[in-house]
């Protein structure tokens, strides 16, 4: 999909640190050089063509509810039919084929954990196949905002080991109501303030909170990235002995091509691997050299590991709080 330079420049500048003043489109506007009501008319064509997906909260896994990986087998003639059937369930909000015998891959969140437990319950029994339940262990990198322009740099903001508490009643109800994203209106914060029954000023400084405890791991433009070509996105998953897979998890996260890091369970036979990163890029080889890259940073060529290009997306959404 084809976007204009300065649309690309609005994209790449607010991913992250979007302003919490009482006009923040306004502030953005200025920066670009462009008037409100333009900003206005680039942000609803982003969001018309799903190149962005909102502009709001990621939150950080487990700090709102409980979030797990899961994946399960799907015969090839039945791909489509488990898909939709793993979409339907509520707490599911990313939902991807990738290339592996494994082939559906999808996050499910909840209140609790109680809740993941149930959608994967639910999925086992409505699909008849064995789910994977690979929880979050350790997150070296979770922001999955980075650049869109070729040579063109932005802070990487690593996590700052745990958060220092999880949200409560009242966090989660400003996040429920940021699920479908800032308004476009001058002031989206009054707007969302006395929706929930706040004061504009006391939902900026929770909103502050939320962002500066590490429960909102970013704040911005929340991009959908195969819209803007890149195809060719890897889950690259590694064996890692555990005295080692910390150290290997930070270089991996340092490296600017490395757009996610985490380490999950694993669940041996069937899922030996702990160590989990996304490379996401236009064509396939770069993608390849640059995991090659990693292996050789670490010496971890002769691990046992597998690269998951992902094929199609059947969903992808922020994580729903509100009956949480």
């Amino acid at each position: 999909m084809s976007v204009s330079e300065i649309e690309l420049r609005l994209i790449d500048g607010w991913q992250r640190g979007f302003p919490l003043i009482l006009r923040p489109y306004h502030v953005i506007a200025s920066r670009l050089g462009v008037t409100e009501d333009r900003l206005f008319g680039m942000l609803s064509g982003l969001l018309a063509t799903g190149t962005l997906s909102r502009i709001g909260a990621v939150v950080r896994p487990n700090t709102a509810g409980a979030s797990t990986l899961a994946a399960l087998s799907a015969p090839p003639e039945r791909l489509d039919q488990v898909a939709a059937f793993v979409n339907a369930q509520p707490g599911v909000n990313h939902n991807y084929e990738r290339e592996h015998d494994i082939n559906l891959w999808f996050v499910v969140t909840g209140p609790d954990r109680s809740a993941v437990a149930a959608t994967l319950d639910t999925i086992e029994a409505g699909t008849g196949l064995p789910v994977l339940d690979l929880p979050l262990q350790r997150a070296y990198f979770i922001d999955l905002g980075f650049p869109l322009r070729e040579g063109q740099a932005m802070d990487r903001v690593m996590p700052r080991g745990l958060p220092v508490r999880t949200a409560d009643a009242e966090d989660r109800r400003l996040l429920a109501a940021l699920e479908n994203g800032l308004p476009l209106e001058t002031r989206p914060y009054r707007t969302l303030a006395r929706r929930l029954g706040m004061e504009e000023g006391a939902l900026l400084s929770r909103l502050a909170d939320l962002i500066d405890d590490g429960i909102v791991s970013r704040f911005g433009l929340v991009v959908r990235h195969r819209k803007l070509g890149f195809t060719a996105n890897a889950m690259v998953v590694w064996d890692i002995p555990e005295d080692r897979v910390d150290g290997v998890g930070e270089l991996f996260a340092a490296q600017p091509f490395v757009t996610l890091c985490y380490r999950r369970s694993r669940r041996r036979p069937r899922w030996p691997y702990n160590l989990f990163c996304m490379v996401h890029g236009r064509a396939r080889q770069p993608v390849l050299d640059q995991i090659e890259t990693l292996n050789r940073l670490a010496g971890t060529g002769d691990r046992p590991q597998a690269v998951l290009f992902s094929l199609r997306c059947f969903k992808q959404r922020g994580a729903r709080l509100s009956a949480a």
